[in-house]
């Protein structure tokens, strides 16, 4: 996050006006400039022939997002890959073009359009703005629903190998992934585990697309967890599925886990936690993504011990991955 500026002028300019600048690397990432970048530097010119653009705009975008530290700017006008850059390349095995990408979807600059409907009503812009609001809308647009998954796809690999590398699941032997998707943390956690077992619960579309990962040890079980029974589990992960949702939704699924869980299992909450200090940190912007998409809201230590403890649950710990997500691991009381 960039820090603010000593002139407070320059903080407003660069705020209010600041927005090319994502569009910037959602532009690039859409045309795969990193991919027709290799070891070798090339100037604008070159790169604009492999991606299809014209060579003194790609040149110009080029140079701004090298001054915010994505590609370098290299002698005779030329260009090469920063650690930035890098991880824009389709092959990079934690590549996060697709999530860049997905930040760039029209979808998503007509929604913030509509920020000001969520800051006076505390309502998601995207059900004033898009008809039958966020997650409906990619019913109609396949090839931008393919991205928005390849991005969360792409995130969760980041993210999973942190996870499993800060917590011993070997002492556990039926593990519940809640909202877990097509599975990639259950299936990490249980080749981590080789004595557990596991079942994978998501609303029965997403289940049907998980079916291919089911085994002997995981085992795939559609439905709602607003309405129906969740597995009797030792542990239950449940990863960045609570902050999409309000207190008081967020509570109900909380309260479910509990109706299924018996008293010794465990429940490790996998989210990224806003921080008691001032200052720029990522996890504030996402609250506000979680606000206009989906009227969810990333939280605080203290607010995550508050819903817990009104759904029968009670902080133990709190385990940083590294990855900017933590693992808040709780028993039940």
């Amino acid at each position: 996050m960039m820090e603010p500026d000593a002139n407070p002028v320059q903080t407003l300019l660069r705020i209010s006006g600041g927005y090319c600048l994502p569009r910037c690397l959602h532009v690039v990432a859409d045309l795969g400039v990193a991919d027709a970048l290799d070891d070798s530097p090339r100037t604008a010119e070159e790169l604009a022939r492999a991606v299809g653009a014209h060579p003194d705009a790609l040149g110009r975008v080029l140079r701004l997002l090298a001054a915010h530290g994505v590609f370098e700017a290299a002698e005779g006008e030329r260009f090469s890959h920063s650690p930035a850059s890098l991880l824009l390349r389709s092959d990079h095995p934690r590549s996060m073009r697709a999530l860049a990408r997905m930040f760039g979807l029209p979808l998503n600059w007509t929604i913030f359009g509509g920020l000001d409907h969520s800051v006076r009503t505390g309502l998601p812009a995207s059900e004033n703005v898009i008809p039958g609001g966020f997650w409906a809308y990619f019913a109609g647009h396949p090839d931008e629903h393919a991205i928005f998954n390849a991005a969360m796809e792409g995130k969760a690999h980041g993210q999973v190998a942190a996870i499993v590398g800060a917590y011993d699941f070997s002492r556990l032997r039926r593990i519940g992934d809640i909202g877990g998707g097509r599975g990639h943390l259950l299936r990490a956690v249980l080749a981590a585990a080789p004595a557990a077992t596991g079942v994978l619960f998501d609303l029965p579309q997403v289940a049907a697309e998980a079916a291919a990962a089911a085994s002997d040890r995981m085992t795939v079980q559609g439905g709602d967890f607003f309405k129906d029974d969740l597995p009797t589990c030792d542990a239950y992960l449940v990863m960045e599925v609570i902050h999409d949702w309000g207190d008081e939704e967020s509570v109900a699924i909380l309260r479910a886990i509990r109706r299924a869980a018996p008293p010794h299992a465990r429940l490790l909450l996998i989210e990224q936690i806003v921080p008691a200090t001032a200052g720029p940190h990522w996890s504030k912007m996402l609250d506000i993504h979680m606000l206009a998409l989906l009227g969810g809201r990333q939280r605080t230590r203290r607010e995550y011990e508050a819903l817990l403890e009104r759904a029968g649950f009670s902080i133990e710990r709190e385990i940083d991955t590294g990855a900017d997500i933590s693992i808040l691991d709780a028993r039940t009381v």
